[in-house]
């Protein structure tokens, strides 16, 4: 049980990372497997048996989540954008709780307090998020990614930044590839390769393979790294991490809707469009909500 259980999280938290302006972090926060997925990782190497079968069903839900939206989304988006928008927000606003939780837990377990830091580091980063929303002024076209030398050795690092970014709650690896101009490439490389497959043209699964595995290379070894520097943070200045943490989770929603009419414009939205996107916003608060009940509580202050 606790396997599927893990196994649908790990779903959410891939459809997640798919979503420009959505944190797969956030997501496992919310979902209550952040501190297990953290520390799992973190320990790979330690204890690389227990590490393994704790990662195995979230990352399995992952791969399922991202490679069955890569489809979706864009449909979705481009048929519904503002409905879309406003469920991909519901998905956020769910996750508040958790994370205001785990500030009060950090602020709790530290013994040296300070209340200025903290209001300081979460003016700092709405501001830096803000700013990486409005960065892009226009919108991007689904560039082609190319097996080159020179692309290659682009997507190993985008693969670094978009997953050292997906460790963070309330940061979008997705959104940070928009904003670099590599998202729909990547997700037309998943395309491809998934469509080649499916007709077993091994030409076209080799050519998205020269993208696809220097991407997901990239993205293993930023999320190794980055683990290791968000356990210490968590460890020596939880609740000051977990400011910055609401920072970013705040300025989501403008970044979905703002990133989502660049692409797909929500002029002339109709009524009807308006009210299921507030239904489908209330929903998915409460889908949020009841899918973080489904674990037992943990705090995301690490104790590693």
């Amino acid at each position: 049980m606790n396997f599927l259980v893990d196994l649908i999280k790990g779903v959410f938290v891939g459809i997640a990372n798919v979503i420009p302006g959505v944190s797969g972090g956030t997501m496992a926060v919310s979902f209550g497997i952040y501190d297990k997925l953290l520390n799992a990782i973190s320990s790979l190497l330690k204890s690389f048996k227990k590490s393994f079968l704790t990662l195995l069903p979230i990352i399995l839900g992952m791969v399922i989540g991202i490679v069955g939206f890569t489809y979706i989304i864009p449909w979705l988006l481009a048929n519904f954008p503002f409905a879309t928008s406003c469920a991909f927000t519901g998905l956020i606003i769910g996750g508040i709780p958790a994370i205001l939780r785990s500030l009060k837990d950090g602020w709790q377990s530290e013994e040296k307090k300070s209340l200025l830091v903290n209001i300081l580091v979460f003016l700092i980063l709405l501001a830096v998020a803000m700013a990486m929303v409005f960065l892009n002024g226009d919108s991007e076209s689904g560039i082609a990614l190319t097996a080159s030398a020179g692309m290659i050795v682009k997507i190993f690092f985008m693969g670094i930044i978009a997953s050292a970014t997906m460790v963070i709650p309330g940061v979008s690896g997705s959104l940070v590839l928009m904003i670099l101009g590599y998202y729909f490439g990547v997700i037309n490389s998943v395309k491809q390769f998934v469509e080649a497959l499916r007709t077993l043209n091994l030409q076209g699964m080799l050519n998205q393979l020269f993208i696809l595995i220097p991407f997901a290379i990239g993205c293993v070894l930023g999320i190794f790294f980055i683990s290791k520097l968000i356990s210490y943070l968590l460890k020596h200045f939880a609740s000051a991490t977990f400011s910055g943490i609401f920072a970013l989770v705040a300025s989501s929603p403008i970044s979905i809707f703002y990133k989502v009419n660049q692409e797909y414009s929500m002029k002339g939205t109709s009524a009807t469009s308006i009210i299921v996107g507030v239904v489908l916003l209330v929903a998915c608060v409460a889908l949020t909500l009841f899918m973080e009940k489904l674990g037992a509580p943990e705090s995301t202050v690490s104790e590693s």
